[in-house]
């Protein structure tokens, strides 16, 4: 993959992140979804983890970027 295709597949991964709201999802349906998503939060965590490392054993910074 490409950097810039993995660039905008972060990108797109965020973004459907923005996407997701389990405030509307009812009691019944976060219950019966939890273990299912928490598995999905833990890997997106793991990996999100994995690159970071990675830039940072580059001996790079990973910046979060001040609010305007």
């Amino acid at each position: 993959m490409s950097s810039n295709d993995a660039i905008a597949a972060l990108r797109a991964a965020g973004s459907a992140l923005g996407d997701v709201d389990v405030s509307g999802w009812d009691q019944a349906a976060l219950n019966d979804k939890l273990a299912e998503l928490s598995d999905a939060l833990c890997e997106l965590d793991a990996q999100v983890s994995r690159v970071a490392d990675a830039v940072r054993a580059r001996g790079f910074r990973v910046a979060e970027p001040v609010a305007a």
